[in-house]
């Protein structure tokens, strides 16, 4: 067992984000670690920003949501420590992936963003993509705040939906 506990939980996080190729949300990542009563809220969260300051993980907020990836930093550290997760914490890992990756990978996939334009107006960036390669990539230029909030969380929801109906509609 390694001295220090938080060096196992950042050994978690890293391995987690090797093992995918997407990127993964601090939220899934929690939800996993905590479901699993490997360590509390609090701790975890030291865990990833201690990583994130050390450049070992990279993070993305897009609206309320941060996604992390793994940097070559901390592919390299988990090359040379990685030894140090037990064998059993790796089993639910690369379960959990199993059962999961379709899952997790689709709601890191959908991304809805707004912001203010130069205009005034707010513009709703909307993207949806599968295994690194844009889908669909639509920017919807909207009067209000309310109205582009209201469209990137339809996204998340219909996208599919959208994304089947301009196939057939175009093709």
């Amino acid at each position: 067992m390694l001295q220090d506990p938080l060096t196992l939980y950042k050994l978690i996080v890293l391995y987690m984000l090797n093992r995918v190729t997407f990127p993964l949300t601090n939220a899934q990542i929690s939800n996993f670690i905590l479901e699993r009563e490997y360590t509390n809220f609090m701790t975890l969260q030291q865990a990833i920003s201690e990583l994130t300051d050390a450049g070992m993980v990279s993070p993305k907020t897009i609206r309320n949501r941060t996604h992390l990836d793994i940097t070559e930093e901390g592919i390299q550290t988990l090359n040379y420590f990685g030894n140090r997760i037990g064998d059993s914490i790796r089993q639910d890992i690369d379960s959990y992936f199993k059962e999961n990756e379709l899952t997790l990978r689709n709601e890191v996939a959908v991304q809805g963003n707004y912001y203010k334009s130069t205009s005034g107006e707010y513009e709703a960036h909307l993207v949806a993509k599968e295994k690194g390669i844009s889908l669909v990539d639509i920017t919807l230029s909207v009067p209000t705040e309310e109205v582009a909030a209201a469209i990137c969380d339809n996204w998340q929801k219909k996208n599919e939906n959208i994304y089947q109906y301009l196939i057939q509609e175009l093709f």
